[in-house]
């Protein structure tokens, strides 16, 4: 699907309003109600925008640590980084699981109560994981920025 500056504006619009109606973002888009429902849509189909969300305060539910973890695996072969990715989307407090290219096989995002449960997560969960061979981990101590999705820019 090729985007023109139209599509770009209303993708932006919704990254940081994502329950924006669609009368409204058809006017900071300068359209009609229903072409822009119909661009959204196409948009949606297009696998462009992929869902909508609500951004949550961890702290607020009681997740007060955040970890990020790097893991490296015994062996890289496919069907072990297949294994280890399947069983990672089955831990609810593994956030993020992106596989890395160098020293470290997948950097994780962990989200936890306190440190006390985090450690039971790391030797109960995530050190006996299929094929972990180490893990490393580095406790957030301060966010200076949390901005999802990525900066869309009118060519």
């Amino acid at each position: 699907m090729i985007l023109d500056e139209i599509d770009r504006h209303l993708l932006a619009e919704l990254q940081s309003e994502g329950r924006i109606t669609n009368v409204e973002l058809a006017s900071r888009v300068g359209l009609t109600a229903p072409p822009c429902l119909r661009r959204v849509r196409a948009l949606e189909e297009a696998g462009i925008i992929r869902g909508y969300h609500a951004e949550l305060d961890p702290a607020s539910l009681g997740f007060t640590i955040t970890v990020f973890a790097m893991v490296s695996l015994k062996s890289q072969a496919e069907e072990a980084l297949r294994t280890f990715e399947e069983h990672m989307g089955t831990l609810p407090e593994v956030r993020e699981c992106h596989m890395l290219n160098g020293e470290i096989d997948f950097m994780l995002k962990i989200v936890s109560h306190d440190l006390q449960s985090f450690q039971e997560f790391l030797t109960s969960k995530l050190t006996p994981a299929p094929n972990v061979a180490s893990v490393k981990t580095s406790l957030v101590i301060r966010t200076a920025k949390s901005q999802p999705g990525v900066p869309i820019k009118a060519r």
